[in-house]
C-alpha cells in the first residue's frame, strides 16, 4: 500500500506562495486583454473618463463598423498580410538551409562562416548607413525594403542549427549518401520533413515579427497606399493624441465638440483595429503551440 507523503509547514507554504505568485502574474497577463476587448465594445466617453475598467459599458459595435468601413484598413490588413507571407517564405527560404550547412561536420568553413554570421549579431551599421544602403539598392517605397533587410534573422540560424545538430542522426545523411542521394535531395526529402517541430517555430517567430513590424515602413515607404496594418494603427493613435492636445487649448466650443468627435472615433477605431489586427495571430498559434513548444526545447536546450 502506498502512502501519500505528507507535506511539510514549509512545503505548504511555498505551495501557497506559488499559487498566489501564478494569479498575480495571470492577472497582469489577462487584465489588458480584457480590458481592450470591453473598451473596443464600449463608449468611447465611458472608457476615456474611466468608467469603464474591466467589463463594458453602454455596449456598441460603432468601432468595428468604423474599421470594416475604412478602406486604409482594409488596405493595411492586405499589405500586412502580403508582407507576411512573403517575408515569412524568403526567411524560411534562407535560415533553414543556412542552419543545416552550419550543422554538418563535414562542411568546410563552418567555423568561419558561423564566427561572421555571429558578428552581425552583436555589431550593426545603424540607421543612417542602413537607409543609405536601402536608398542605393533602389528600394526605398518598395516592398523589398521590408522584406530583404530581415532576410534571416541570426538568433534563429543558431537556434536552427542546434536543432538540425541534436535531432538529425548523422548515420541517416551516411546512409542517404550511399544511396545516391544528392545533398539537395536529401535536405529537401529528408531533413525537412522530420523538422517540422523547427520549422513551425520559425515560422511563427518570423510571422509574428512581420506582422507587427512598423518601424521599417515609417522609415523606407512614403506611399501611404503601401503602408502595412500598423502603421495604419500608428496614424490613428497620432491623430487621437493630436486631438487631445488641441482640444485641451484655447478653442471655441464648436471646434471643441468637434474635436472631441474625432478624438471620440478615433479611440474607437483603434480599439477595434488592435483586436481586429491580433485576431489571426491568436487563431494560428493554437495549431503550432505542440511544434513551439517541442522546437524551442531542442532548439535551445540540447546541444
Amino acid at each position: 500500500m502506498i502512502t501519500a507523503m505528507k507535506e511539510s509547514r514549509g512545503d505548504k507554504v511555498f505551495l501557497v506562495s506559488t499559487y498566489i505568485y501564478l494569479c498575480l502574474a495571470l492577472t497582469v497577463v489577462v487584465y489588458p486583454l480584457i480590458y481592450i476587448l470591453s473598451a473596443s465594445i464600449s463608449d468611447p466617453q465611458a472608457v476615456n473618463s474611466g468608467a469603464m475598467w474591466l467589463f463594458p459599458k453602454n455596449v456598441t459595435l460603432d468601432g468595428y463598423k468604423l474599421v470594416f468601413e475604412n478602406p486604409k484598413i482594409w488596405n493595411g490588413y492586405l499589405n500586412t498580410i502580403i508582407y507576411t507571407v512573403i517575408g515569412t517564405s524568403l526567411n524560411l527560404f534562407v535560415t533553414l538551409p543556412a542552419a543545416y550547412a552550419l550543422s554538418r561536420s563535414d562542411f568546410v568553413g563552418r567555423q568561419l562562416f558561423m564566427g561572421l554570421i555571429l558578428f552581425t549579431m552583436f555589431f550593426s551599421g545603424g540607421l543612417v548607413p542602413s537607409y543609405l544602403l536601402i536608398k542605393n539598392l533602389g528600394l526605398i517605397n518598395s516592398m523589398g525594403a521590408l522584406i530583404l533587410p530581415v532576410a534571416a534573422s541570426v538568433w534563429n540560424i543558431v537556434v536552427a542549427r542546434t536543432f538540425f545538430q541534436s535531432t538529425i542522426p548523422k548515420e541517416l545523411q551516411e546512409a542517404a549518401h550511399m544511396d545516391g542521394c544528392t545533398n539537395l535531395k536529401l535536405f529537401i526529402r529528408i531533413i525537412l520533413p522530420l523538422s517540422a517541430p523547427i520549422v513551425a517555430v520559425m515560422a511563427l517567430f518570423y510571422g509574428v515579427g512581420h506582422w507587427n513590424s512598423y518601424f521599417p515602413a515609417l522609415i523606407y515607404l512614403n506611399d501611404e497606399s503601401k503602408y502595412p496594418l500598423q502603421m495604419v494603427l500608428r496614424q490613428i493613435l497620432v491623430l487621437q493624441e493630436m486631438s487631445a492636445e488641441t482640444t485641451g487649448a484655447a478653442i471655441s466650443g464648436e471646434v471643441a465638440i468637434a474635436m472631441n468627435s474625432k478624438a471620440e472615433t478615433a479611440s474607437l477605431i483603434k480599439y477595434g483595429v488592435i483586436v481586429v489586427s491580433t485576431l489571426p495571430i491568436v487563431a494560428v498559434y493554437p495549431f503550432l503551440q505542440r511544434y513551439f513548444v517541442q522546437g524551442v526545447m531542442i532548439g535551445s536546450v540540447k546541444g
